[in-house]
Parts: C-alpha cells; sequence; structure tokens
C-alpha cells in the first residue's frame, strides 16, 4: 500500500463535517508543512498553502489547486421525551441513505445508529416508501430526555461511522468527497517546484454552498484555478439506455461544464493534451448538473479561469462510496503532467 493510499486512510476515517473541519485540517497540516513555505488559516477556516516558484521571474503566474476538507453529516437539533436524538441533514444527503446506519455524534464520537420503525411493525404502505428524514431519529442508548442531553447538544454535529476498505482495484471508505481531493492535492504540495507560485488550498463548507473557495480565491486572486473533488459515477446497469455521467476505472473526470460554470476551455485543453502525450487515461463528465468549488472561485475579483477535475464514485453521499484505485492515483499524476506545461502563453486569448 502507497503513501497516498495510506493518507487516504486516514483522511477517510477523520471526521470533518461542514463548519467543524478542525480534525481534517490539522492532519493535512501535519503532511504539507514541510514542504511548503507558508501556511495561512483564513476567518473562515481555509488553509491557504503556498509553494513558491523556482523562477527568478518577479511576475510570476499564481495557480490555485482546491480540494474541500468538508463531508456531509447530521447536525443534533433537539431530543425527544425517550431519549433520542432529533437531527438534520447537513448538506445533500438523501433520504434513502439514513435508516439504520451507524453515526458517530458530538466531539466525543458517541457510537449511534439511525433508527427506523422495525419491518414487522410497518404496515403495508410503509413498507414500501422511503421513511423521511424527519421521521427519523439518533439511537445513543439515553433513556431520557435528560440523560440525551448530556450525550449531545444541540448543534453537534453527527457523521457516520464507516471503515475503510482496501478491495485491491475499488477502495471503499466514507468522505471520498472530498478527502480523495485532499489526498491528491497533498501529494503535490509534497513534490516538485513549478516555474509558478502553487498555491494549495484546503477549503471549508464546500457541501453547504461552496463558501470557503470564493473567499480564498478573493485572498489569492490567482492567474488560474484546478479543483480536485470526487463526483458521482452513475455507471450501474439500469433498465433504460441511459448514459453514464462518468465511469469508474475510466481515469479522472474533467468538467466541462456544471450547473455553475463552463470550464475554461484553454485548461481543459492543457488537461486533454497532458493525458494524451503522457497516456494518462481520463473521461470527459457529462456535462450539466452538479457543481464543485470552481463555482465560487470563478467569480473572485476580476474572474478566474477554472476547471474541475473529480475522481469518478459510486455511492456519493452516503454512508460508504466505492472509488477506482487507479482513477485516484492517476488524478495527480494527470493534474502534474499538466502543470508542466503550463505558462503565460497557455492563458492567452
Amino acid at each position: 500500500m502507497n503513501d497516498i493510499i495510506e493518507l487516504l486512510i486516514e483522511l477517510s476515517e477523520t471526521v470533518g463535517v461542514s463548519g467543524h473541519e478542525e480534525a481534517v485540517r490539522q492532519r493535512i497540516y501535519q503532511a504539507v508543512e514541510p514542504h511548503v513555505d507558508e501556511i495561512k488559516v483564513d476567518a473562515l477556516g481555509n488553509m491557504i498553502t503556498l509553494k513558491r516558484g523556482n523562477s527568478t521571474n518577479q511576475d510570476r503566474l499564481k495557480v490555485m489547486l482546491a480540494a474541500h476538507m468538508d463531508e456531509v453529516g447530521l447536525m443534533i437539533v433537539g431530543h425527544d421525551d425517550q431519549g433520542y436524538l432529533k437531527f438534520d441533514t447537513v448538506g445533500g444527503i438523501p433520504d434513502q441513505a439514513l435508516a439504520g446506519k451507524q453515526v458517530q455524534v458530538g466531539p466525543d464520537h458517541v457510537p449511534g445508529v439511525i433508527g427506523i420503525k422495525p419491518i414487522h411493525m410497518a404496515d403495508r404502505e410503509e413498507r414500501h416508501k422511503i421513511v423521511k428524514q424527519d421521521n427519523l431519529v439518533i439511537d445513543v442508548g439515553a433513556s431520557s430526555k435528560d440523560q440525551a442531553k448530556e450525550i449531545a447538544k444541540v448543534g453537534d454535529v453527527a457523521a457516520f461511522k464507516t471503515t475503510f476498505k482496501d478491495l485491491g482495484p475499488t477502495l471503499m471508505g466514507k468522505a471520498f468527497d472530498d478527502r480523495v481531493g485532499c489526498a491528491a492535492l497533498i501529494e503535490l504540495m509534497q513534490g516538485e517546484r513549478f516555474p509558478f507560485d502553487l498555491y494549495g488550498v484546503f477549503t471549508v463548507q464546500e457541501e453547504v454552498g461552496l463558501r470557503g473557495a470564493g473567499v480564498a480565491a478573493y485572498a489569492i486572486e490567482p492567474d488560474a484555478a484546478f479543483i480536485l473533488d470526487c463526483t458521482p459515477a452513475i455507471d450501474m446497469p439500469k433498465r433504460k439506455d441511459i448514459s453514464s455521467n462518468t465511469v469508474l476505472g475510466d481515469g479522472p473526470a474533467i468538467y466541462v461544464m456544471s450547473a455553475r460554470i463552463i470550464s475554461d476551455r484553454r485548461l481543459v485543453d492543457l488537461l486533454m493534451q497532458a493525458a494524451d502525450q503522457e497516456g494518462i487515461p481520463c473521461q470527459i463528465r457529462q456535462p450539466g448538473g452538479g457543481g464543485t468549488d470552481a463555482g465560487s472561485i470563478r467569480l473572485a475579483r476580476a474572474g478566474v479561469p477554472v476547471v474541475s477535475i473529480s475522481v469518478p464514485c459510486r455511492y456519493l453521499h452516503s454512508p460508504v462510496s466505492i472509488i477506482s484505485r487507479k482513477d485516484f492515483t492517476n488524478t495527480p499524476r494527470l493534474i502534474r503532467s499538466a502543470l508542466t506545461r503550463l505558462d503565460r502563453s497557455t492563458l492567452e486569448r
């Protein structure tokens, strides 16, 4: 097992629900601090690292690489008389992914399970319906409201409890969105210098509105930005012939358009050329829908040329996801190859 996989295991099993990214940021800091020239944590909690360029040119390009630290999760919003915890979702989690799942609650990671009525107590109609989130509770073993309040306070967050598994050609774990991007970005910041200044930015609160990335981009004012993320792979068998948006094993996925942006064609071409010349498999994510931190970075100050590169992932925003090992390891390889070809002429109109 190589270093980047070991790093992904640690990041995947760390809790970092949106707005509570501290533990993830601390682990990333330990990994990048020996390899960069500056590290700053801004007011929102973004961690901005800088690796200065090896060119003597004082007018060096500023290139931003961004990956978000936060994961989807739950927030405690109340307690009932039986000792159950009421909760709401943080980020987009489908109702069908919740019932019966193990979670870890609050700063002490108290074990719990999302409770659902036993099937033998459900009527015929209930058995064929998805249970809505507001009809579910978290069971932490409390027997009264007061006891539940001692275990978890209103405002505490809960994350899914999932153990990382190496399945050989694939990897399984929680929070791959976007710990795979964070791991890939760490590897890039640990690598060689480029002629330009390289800003590695680990952002906060992407899952609740791309909030951190725009602030970081405003501060940096980059000449170009590459966003490292995770994207759904809807490649399972279907009754109807519906095209997959990405396919596990076909390589990192390059965005050309999402619900929020049209990627900068110059950067898309740069990635495609690097992939072709270096023999790195890649794929175009089916245009439309979704979005990444690129949506807020592109609008910073006078605007930023952006492109997203994502690792295809099955079962995104659920307790457990699966990625291809090769897609994951080829992502930093593709970006590094593109960066070696990037200069001011790339961005000329």
